[in-house]
């Protein structure tokens, strides 16, 4: 009589483990072995996707805005027109025109940027970098004016400025110069690179326009998705987890975008009537750079203080003072108000992430480092307080301050003077201890 083969569950799941294992070893071997022809495929999927990828770009950083005009403005008009429709509650009217209006601003800023700010940033480019020389004899006579009664600090300082006048000089020349030209000449002439630009750019808004349209649906679609791969407390945490980086991420970027824009403004008016030489071009650059935390007013005001120094060095004394007052009222004012606490880690975090972002991925390491970091940190102190809880150990950081040690056997918390105590109480122990022996050997 044969005998029915009786299969062991356990045994099929780490079979089947350790096939999994094993495929994934070897996929992985031959991606790092053909790693150019895989960086290529990947390359030539992005550029395919890129519309895509640009519509979900768009439709996360308009989805906000979206949201305003539909729950203040759109939905109770809508519920007003169609109160006495039985067909329709008015959400999708509401839905409909959010969008529009939102996909009009998102339309309106970028138009601006190119016909009317761009313009202007290449003209004062250009005229600084035509008039370089003159800005620096001026620059050279004025330090000769001021320092006329020091002749050695003169001499140190037309040394210096000759320097820097020359070196500025061969970086214009060299590199700026060049690089300025071959960027024009690409944008005029380059007529695929710029027709697939606005390609990209006009299928990812149409592609942004179903996304928020059908907002609730594809969210919808995707939690089913995730409960269907994953157990339910699997996908809860990645429901969680996402959630959070969603919250992390759109509180940050909308935040710091915000009140970057409010600080190129504001020292636009400001250098406007002081009649700051490139008011525009350095605004610009202030606002840009201040999208940068922490670093971000040092590396703006720099370049932005040479650029005058060389035109008028003695507005450039009044715009560091400016830049300086400005930037404690945005730090003190501007920047809580608007941020909050939104990262929710200390300054010494903060600077750690930007100079990790900024080493390893350059301007968009900067840019994003700060919430990339929040959200490792958070999962890690999520993992931590996890694991504290299932050992009954305290979870705040403040609790371990004083402590010494845990006892092992009772998990009670050992301060420090508690632990002194006890050790005096030994010493005391073990020398009374040591005087009975003496005394019995006597």
């Amino acid at each position: 009589m044969r005998r029915r083969f009786n299969w062991d569950k356990k045994y099929l799941y780490w079979g089947l483990t350790a096939f999994c294992v094993a495929a994934a070893l070897i996929l992985f071997y031959f991606a790092v072995r053909n790693l150019s022809v895989f960086g290529a495929a990947v390359t030539k999927l992005v550029r395919i996707l890129a519309p895509f990828i640009w519509g979900l770009v768009i439709s996360y950083l308009i989805a906000p805005m979206m949201n305003v005009f539909e729950q203040k403005l759109f939905l109770p008009l809508a519920r007003r027109l169609t109160r006495r429709s039985k067909k329709s509650d008015g959400t999708k009217l509401a839905r409909g025109l959010s969008v529009l209006l939102a996909e009009i601003v998102l339309i309106i800023i970028l138009v601006s940027l190119v016909y009317l700010i761009l313009p202007q940033l290449l003209s004062s480019i250009q005229t600084l970098v035509q008039n370089s020389g003159t800005y620096a004899a001026n620059l050279s006579n004025w330090a000769d004016n001021l320092l006329r009664d020091y002749p050695e600090i003169e001499q140190y300082v037309s040394d210096a400025l000759g320097d820097f006048n020359a070196n500025v000089g061969n970086w214009l020349e060299t590199k700026f110069v060049p690089q300025l030209g071959s960027f024009v000449s690409s944008v005029t002439t380059g007529v695929y690179g710029v027709a697939r630009a606005v390609y990209n750019l006009v299928i990812g808004i149409i592609v942004s326009v179903y996304l928020l349209s059908g907002k609730e649906g594809y969210i919808a679609a995707s939690k089913r998705l995730n409960y269907t791969i994953f157990s339910v407390e699997a996908a809860d945490r990645i429901r969680a987890a996402l959630s959070f980086l969603d919250r992390t991420f759109m509180s940050f970027l909308s935040g710091k975008l915000l009140d970057s824009l409010i600080i190129g403004i504001i020292c636009y008016i400001v250098c406007a009537i002081l009649r700051m030489p490139y008011a525009l071009l350095v605004s610009v650059i202030v606002g840009i750079t201040n999208i940068i935390p922490f670093f971000g007013p040092f590396i703006g005001a720099v370049p932005s203080a040479i650029i005058i120094l060389m035109v008028d060095p003695a507005k450039c004394l009044i715009f560091v003072i400016f830049v300086i007052l400005l930037q404690q009222v945005d730090g003190n004012i501007i920047g809580p108000r608007i941020l909050g606490n939104s990262t929710g880690i200390t300054g010494f975090w903060v600077m750690f992430s930007i100079i990790l972002g900024g080493g390893l991925f350059g301007f968009w390491g900067l840019l994003l480092g700060v919430p990339v970091f929040v959200a490792i940190y958070t999962l890690l102190n999520s993992l931590i307080v996890k694991k504290l809880k299932r050992s009954d150990l305290p979870t705040e950081v403040a609790a371990y301050r004083d402590i010494d040690y845990i006892d092992p056997a009772t998990l009670q918390v050992v301060k420090k003077a508690d632990a002194r105590r006890e050790e005096v109480a030994r010493e005391k122990a073990r020398a009374g201890a040591e005087k009975k022996d003496n005394s019995a050997q006597v």
